[in-house]
């Protein structure tokens, strides 16, 4: 294990039991043990020490697993006691469920403990208490059964097979915060009182990892589509369709959310560095339909002196889906274009490609008769429509399936100087919409079919759905990672861009991005909130379309280039790009006058006296540049999160960051530090000159630290609100220390 990988913290495996149920005596743990394995009637658990401070639980009725069970956790984690050494199905001690049990790992306890008003001895469910510095212990969540309810580990079996479905409970409190959850466009980065659902579709990428305000962090390592529910008393997860439970909890002190943080990717995976370009301005629309496009693009980019570091070529690029090239009669000389784009600009280029296969493609047939192509439990194995043509999905749950495809990406696009890839409509099942039937007409879209049953290589879609967007951003990872020589965890060369992923999309080479966005105030205010929680997730490779991605049918001026309404909203979309981890400008546009088979997209359409305005904030982004790398390269070493909700920083040393009452609740869901010096605020309201920011309380080795508004100069005290003027051309952002050591990176 590398170096850097490694922590510097104690660790004790501690285990005790007693026959009675009735707890065990001062002294009774015994240290260094592997694992207890519990026997209760038909169920049988696993619980067994799991890297720094935490377990790893898994349960299953009747049947144990065979070896084939998909998980997204490390064993060894990256970090741990286990030394480099896999943990597997190890344990030294059995009992049933009559035996009190209670493990030690590091400062986390886990004991059993019997139902309420349990007189027989009953020992068979779970509780897991954090020990303090003092010694003492405290409850961080314990499963949840009052008396005479639901068993909170609940299995019954809907179909015919084996396979079960599960319900799991835990306690909770109405004061708990959970955060992480991956992302939904619902506002929140608190998710207590949420009822999230497990599928996977454009805009919602639910993933089943959070941390507690409690002081915990929790994984539930399943591919199975389900649900998470965190009510008031209760958190409850469910998988539809599984043949085993596996789930870990880890402790670190309360507010310690970058230790969370650090476990959490231990388990999961640490981010490698991405490529320099790749941190300057990402540039594409819907869409360029040609070579000429292209080569026009890269003389305007110089015509108006812009930066740019990546230019995309979006979808239907292609003759037919699953050709997976582009059309040759449209792009006769692809090397000529890339070298061209290069050599003018400095910028990269990457182009998209769907999973659908469609069998007027030139590979359908050989993938249908290979099986590298997903079916569906019943009739001929179509999973949607699209654009006139019915199609099947490839099957990236499928190894051969995904050597098959970067073939077609090596050969028609990255032997050509394309070699950066975006993997759109990755969601799984369908191409991702919340219906069926989709693009065949927009007189009968979003019909109430049930979504398809898909069969892949890897299960059902039930159970193994959420294995899709990971395995398929994993079929770019391993095939640019054959192709530059490199191995997974070193620094990227290239990168693919996602619109959805699952536990540990973060190790990939990856970004990935909030789906198919409306252009108007309320969704650009909804991003704040989708990107704290994807940073609460684990996943810091994390972009959006600037400007939203498509019009609200309800809005005349929506997505308009040429509507003042819609440009004031572009502006201020743009401008908060700048200060998340990937500057990315997206999006179908309308216009009053067009000039290209579709309207355009580019900084310099949105009026003469925007054009400064936004291409300031490209120049500006490429100043930070070296502050970028440094919380990149943070992201790398230890999983520290680049946007950072404001408790990440501030709910030890400002206690109004962890009372909503007192504070207003935009302020948790609309701030945030960009790494450890810049605080962003965006503007979310149209036609305002000035903007209230609360700067939260501070504190140094030589005191508080001052804020500073970016923009005037003007110093301000923490644990106050403030109103700072925001004419169009001005973001609210302050900062801590100098902008000097800003910009050189001299900030940790």
């Amino acid at each position: 294990m590398d170096a850097q990988h490694k922590v510097k913290r104690s660790s004790i495996w501690n285990v005790a039991f007693a026959q009675n149920g009735t707890g065990a005596p001062p002294g009774y743990f015994a240290p260094n043990s592997t694992g207890v394995f519990m026997t209760h009637g038909f169920e049988t658990l696993l619980v067994q020490p799991f890297g720094y401070d935490g377990f790893r639980v898994r349960a299953w009725p009747f049947r144990a697993p065979d070896a084939s069970q998909i998980s997204f956790i490390y064993d060894p984690p990256l970090e741990g006691p286990e030394n480099g050494q896999p943990v597997g199905m190890n344990f030294d001690t059995r009992v049933n469920g009559s035996h009190f049990f209670a493990l030690r790992n590091g400062n986390t306890i886990v004991k059993t403990f019997g139902d309420a008003g349990d007189t027989a001895g009953g020992n068979y469910r779970l509780a897991f208490y954090r020990v303090e510095a003092n010694g003492s212990e405290t409850l961080l969540t314990s499963e949840y059964r009052p008396l005479k309810s639901i068993n909170p580990r609940y299995y019954y079996w809907p179909g015919p097979g084996y396979e079960f479905s599960a319900e799991f409970s835990w306690s909770t409190g109405p004061d708990e915060q959970i955060y992480g959850t991956g992302t939904q466009q619902d506002h929140l980065v608190n998710k207590k009182g949420s009822v999230i659902d497990m599928v996977n579709f454009n805009t919602h990428i639910p993933t089943p990892v959070f941390m507690s305000s409690r002081g915990y962090g929790f994984i539930w390592n399943s591919a199975a589509q389900g649900r998470m529910e965190f009510g008031p008393l209760r958190n409850r997860i469910t998988a539809a369709s599984t043949t085993l439970v596996d789930y870990t909890i880890f402790s670190a002190p309360v507010g310690d959310y970058d230790n969370l943080q650090q476990k959490i990717s231990a388990l999961t995976g640490r981010a490698p560095q991405p490529p320099d370009f790749s941190l300057g301005y990402l540039h594409s629309k819907l869409r360029y339909e040609n070579q000429t496009e292209v080569l026009l693009l890269a003389q305007n980019f110089v015509k108006y002196n812009i930066p740019v570091s990546l230019i995309v070529i979006d979808y239907q690029s292609w003759a037919h889906q699953g050709d997976w090239a582009l059309q040759a009669d449209l792009w006769p000389d692809i090397p000529y274009m890339t070298e061209y784009v290069k050599n003018l600009t400095g910028a990269e280029m990457m182009a998209s490609l769907w999973p659908s296969v469609e069998d007027a493609s030139v590979n359908y047939a050989e993938m249908q008769q290979q099986g590298l192509l997903a079916a569906t439990r019943s009739g001929p194995g179509t999973t949607d429509s699209w654009n006139g043509s019915y199609i099947r999905n490839y099957d990236a749950t499928n190894p051969r399936a995904r050597a098959f495809l970067w073939d077609q990406l090596d050969m028609n696009y990255y032997q050509k100087g394309i070699k950066n890839f975006w993997i759109d409509q990755a969601d799984g099942g369908a191409l991702g919409e919340a219906y069926e039937n989709n693009g065949q007409s927009n007189y009968i879209q979003s019909l109430p079919f049930p979504l398809p049953d898909v069969l892949y290589a890897a299960g059902t879609q039930m159970s193994a759905g959420k294995l899709y967007p990971w395995a398929h951003q994993a079929a770019i990872e391993e095939g640019l990672r054959n192709a530059t020589n490199s191995q997974m965890g070193e620094p990227c060369e290239y990168l693919s861009l996602s619109r959805s992923g699952y536990i540990g999309s973060q190790r990939f080479c990856s970004m990935i991005w909030s789906g198919d966005t409306t252009a108007v105030w309320e969704t650009l205010s909804a991003q704040v909130a989708t990107g704290l929680s994807a940073a609460s997730t684990g996943w810091g490779w994390w972009t959006l379309d600037a400007g939203g991605f498509q019009a609200d049918p309800t809005v005349y001026w929506s997505n308009n280039i040429d509507e003042p309404q819609y440009r004031q909203l572009y502006v201020r979309w743009l401008q908060w790009t700048t200060f998340i981890p990937f500057m990315r400008n997206h999006g179908s546009r309308a216009c009053n006058f067009q000039d290209a088979y579709t309207c355009n997209n580019e900084p310099w359409v949105y009026g003469a006296s925007n054009t400064p305005i936004i291409a300031s904030y490209i120049r500006l982004r490429y100043q930070l540049g070296p502050y970028v790398k440094a919380l990149f390269n943070q992201f790398h070493l230890s999983g520290r999160m680049i946007m950072r909700p404001l408790f990440m920083d501030f709910s030890l040393t400002d206690p109004n960051i962890n009372n909503l009452t007192a504070l207003n609740t935009n302020v948790t869901t609309q701030q945030y530090m960009f790494g450890p010096r810049i605080l962003v605020t965006p503007v979310t309201l149209p036609n305002v000159t000035s903007w209230s920011v609360y700067l939260p309380k501070t504190s140094s080795a030589n005191g508080t630290q001052p804020w500073t508004y970016w923009w005037t100069n003007q110093t301000y005290a923490g644990g106050q609100t403030v109103t700072v003027p925001t004419p169009l051309e001005h973001i609210p952002v302050f900062h801590l220390g100098s902008r000097a050591d800003i910009f050189s990176a001299n900030v940790f």
